[in-house]
């Protein structure tokens, strides 16, 4: 009987077991060691994955914080050494009776010699790819040991460069498919990682298996979107199975190998993706599911955006456009460059990206550009950019050099391309893949052959070799994964360089005038391209950050602290010199913290709003940059805690979708209101010119209806009505308000900063609920910053309160008290 009972469940279970479902199984979560292959110093210390050996020295107290005071200097030695890590595991019989078992690592900091049962099974050299191998004969019913010797990056990189005969501009980095910005930038310290940055995962599978799924969308009918599933699957046997998308479901045969089947989906009065500020960024989900016997095999979930994106170049009476269309309506781009949010990837947790993504939302932006420097952004970045209607400009990942050509090198990219695009292109966000940052006008403009003594020969190879890369195999590569109506490309990064007068006239522009060139802020009126994707200056981040690394006794521009958070060799020097052009210089080093941040504003304000008054003619500013990867003073908006800087309350004011904004010209002040949605508005304008006790001087009121997607300059003020006037106390304000009650406001003052007088306010906050307040004064109280000892965020600050009028600001959390300090104050 019990002999009878045992053949009839075999019988029974027999199908059940050859068509189990396919698994995955996280090593990440194993217990892993590491130590340096040469120094006995470090031998065998718990390690994490994902992890970097920087944090895994910190964490088992080998090293100090490599972000305090200036311990970076002190830990370059790690970048020397070969590390190994391993780990043991154990497979059960029924995860080896498993027909495929593939071993695969999403991220392997860089040069990587991985054994696993001690047989090689994978050379790993760049930290871009995903590496997949199969194990199912190396693996073993028991313990596997897993080990993985990181080869130094720096010494790869050196010994890769000592064989050619010319040297190429960007030093050891241009060699290794490793993150630039790990050698050191002129905003972040270089710490030249390796580990296992990303997720290691054993995936075991039967029978079948998708291997990929890509959609392509027809929107030509605009009651029904068809979506049409391109499903690559991977079989060991020749099969009938189903395949489900969603709610649909066909029959479908499969053959033994690869596989690419299509089938479409309809979705009747579909809801498009819009970007911020255009109308909600609808995803709709799906789930691709490979069944067989009525059992689910495998399966994918993905969220599609319906959405149509062009980049239009096209011949115009100044050269030519540069702008982007989405579902077919030009669309001005409004947003800033973005870096990889830590020097070391893995502590980059998802609610930093949603933090990240969720800045650059509320500060009225609908694109960031993943600058080529950095690394390709993990998947929760491009998730958050999707929910939230966030374009992305995505680089690949070559920045400020020129990179070999040999046959290998290129290899390596575009496995390295194929990967990457795989991996990102059903997001709705994409919407530019831009070859790299810089290389072109690098090598047009910036000396190399001068510098590096290239005979004409090596300078011709040097091209060829960019051409080959950025013209060739990378588009040639985007031609095979991309169908054309989602294959933008875009070569490099500015395509003309900032010197050029051809810079403003077609393409993208980097404009460095100002902060490299030394230029006055003003010009930023007048050296205004059609897209303009980098141009910026810097800040000193909040005290608090400043306290994150270094002692009290130590805040002050001698320290060896505060020099080592300023890698620009001429930063501190620059912010000064422009400090002293428009502000009054302060001696105490939390105020200059203060004036460098609304010196950054208000330069930043003036290039935005010279971009937004140039719309049509310019339809992009992308400002450099959003975010930091260490406690810095950089050119961010951002600092590395997340703490908005007075440049983040004023580029959210400055991307308003109904912008007033104020410019003088030679003879008029002009008031200007530019409406960047897709309606037209009914609008009340009150204008008011006021001296700073807020005796009403001149001013009137207007209703008018803008059109959508339109800029219109409302009045002209000639400069002569003032000319008797004390322009030292005078502040004119303009307030536009929509028949919905969206509003916006500017203040124009008629002189610098630091001509400005000033009068003591009396500063009032009253608190109106657990999180609000009413900020009043007397007189005008210019930039009030405000502050509590507990980290909270402000809904507005760094913001002027005119006489008698309110400003009313939330908290993210209650706070014990609300100190303000205004400009008043440390010009005394």
């Amino acid at each position: 009987m019990r002999a009878f009972s045992l053949s009839f469940l075999l019988f029974f279970l027999c199908p059940m077991l050859l068509w189990a479902q396919n698994t995955e199984r996280n090593l990440s979560s194993e217990k892993w060691q590491f130590k340096s292959v040469n120094n006995d110093k470090y031998k065998w210390f718990p390690a994490k994955v994902p992890g970097t050996v920087h944090t895994d020295l910190l964490s088992n107290q080998l090293i100090s914080n490599p972000f305090l005071s200036a311990n970076e200097k002190q830990l370059q030695w790690i970048e020397k050494e070969d590390w190994q890590y391993q780990t043991t595991f154990t497979i059960t019989k029924p995860e080896l009776k498993h027909q495929n078992a593939v071993l695969q690592f999403d991220g392997l900091d860089t040069f990587a010699e991985v054994y696993l049962n001690g047989t090689k099974i994978l050379s790993a050299n760049n930290m871009f790819r995903t590496w997949k191998v199969d194990v199912k004969k190396v693996l073993k019913v028991g313990q596997n040991k897993l080990q993985i010797t990181f080869a130094s990056a720096v010494k790869k990189g050196k010994g890769e460069a000592k064989k050619l005969p010319y040297t190429l501009p960007g030093d050891e980095k241009i060699f290794t498919r490793k993150a630039q910005y790990h050698f050191g930038w002129d905003w972040g310290p270089r710490f030249v990682t390796a580990g296992i940055y990303k997720k290691v995962a054993l995936r075991f599978w039967d029978n079948a298996a998708i291997m990929h799924v890509k959609t392509n969308q027809d929107l030509t009918d605009k009651t029904l979107a068809k979506v049409v599933f391109s499903i690559d699957i991977n079989s060991d046997t020749v099969g009938q199975y189903q395949l489900t998308i969603n709610d649909k479901s066909e029959v479908i045969q499969i053959q033994k190998g690869q596989n690419a089947l299509s089938l479409t989906y309809e979705i009747k009065n579909p809801k498009l993706w819009w970007p911020n500020g255009l109308g909600e960024p609808n995803l709709y989900p799906f789930e691709i599911s490979l069944v067989a016997n009525n059992r689910v095999i495998d399966s994918k979930e993905i969220n599609i955006g319906l959405r149509t994106i062009e980049l239009v170049q096209e011949k115009d009476a100044i050269g030519k456009s540069f702008y982007f269309k989405v579902n077919g309506l030009p669309v001005f781009m409004k947003g800033a460059n973005y870096i990889p949010p830590d020097s070391f990837l893995p502590r980059a947790t998802n609610s930093v990206y949603a933090s990240i993504v969720k800045n650059a939302k509320e500060t009225n932006m609908n694109m960031l550009r993943v600058w080529g420097g950095g690394v390709y952004a993990d998947d929760a970045f491009y998730n958050e950019c999707d929910k939230n209607g966030i374009l992305v400009w995505q680089d690949f990942m070559f920045a400020c050099g020129m990179y070999p050509g040999d046959n290998a090198f290129l290899e390596n990219v575009k496995q390295e391309v194929i990967d990457n695009v795989n991996r990102l292109q059903n997001h709705p966000s994409i919407a530019l893949w831009c070859g790299n940052n810089e290389m072109d006008e690098g090598w047009h403009n910036w000396g190399w052959q001068k510098q590096y003594n290239y005979s004409k020969q090596d300078s011709t190879k040097i091209w060829n070799d960019y051409q080959k890369l950025f013209h060739q195999l990378i588009p040639q590569t985007l031609d095979s994964l991309l169908l054309k109506n989602e294959n933008r490309y875009w070569p490099s990064s500015p395509s003309i360089g900032w010197g050029k007068k051809e810079s403003l006239l077609s393409g993208d522009s980097h404009y460095w005038g100002v902060w490299w060139g030394m230029e006055p802020f003003e010009m930023y009126k007048k050296k205004v391209g059609r897209f303009m994707s980098e141009y910026g200056f810097q800040s000193m981040p909040d005290i608090k950050t400043f306290q994150s690394f270094a002692q009290n006794d130590e805040l002050n521009f001698d320290s060896e602290a505060v020099k080592s958070h300023q890698k620009h060799p001429m930063g501190y020097q620059t912010i000064k010199e422009y400090m002293a052009r428009d502000y009054k210089t302060p001696n105490n080093f939390e105020d200059y913290i203060y004036v460098s941040q609304l010196l950054q504003a208000e330069g930043m304000k003036t290039a935005i709003e010279a971009h937004r008054r140039a719309k049509p003619n310019c339809m992009g500013t992308l400002f450099w940059q959003l975010n930091d990867c260490w406690p810095v003073t950089s050119w961010s908006s951002v600092d590395y805690y997340g703490r908005w800087k007075a440049f983040q309350y004023e580029a959210k004011r400055s991307f308003n979708p109904i912008l007033v904004d104020i410019a003088e010209n030679e003879v008029n002040y002009e008031v200007r209101v530019i409406n960047d949605e897709p309606i037209p508005h009914h609008i009340t304008l009150v204008e008011e010119v006021m001296d700073f006790n807020g005796n009403y001087m001149d001013g009137y009121e207007v209703e008018f209806t803008i059109e959508a997607n339109s800029n219109v300059v409302l009045s002209a003020t000639p400069k002569d009505n003032y000319s008797t006037k004390n322009l030292h106390q005078m502040v004119m304000s303009v307030t536009c308000t929509t028949a919905t009650g969206k509003t916006s406001r500017a203040l124009y003052y008629f002189v610098k900063p630091k001509e400005l007088q000033l009068t003591k306010p009396n500063i009032q906050i009253t608190k109106t609920d657990e999180l609000t307040y009413e900020i009043t004064s007397d007189v005008l109280a210019k930039n009030v910053f405000l502050s509590a000892v507990e980290d909270t965020f402000f809904s507005d600050n760094f913001f002027d309160v005119l006489p008698h009028q309110k400003v009313v600001v939330k908290v993210s959390n209650p706070v014990s008290k609300i100190a303000a300090k205004s400009l008043f104050d440390v010009f005394q």
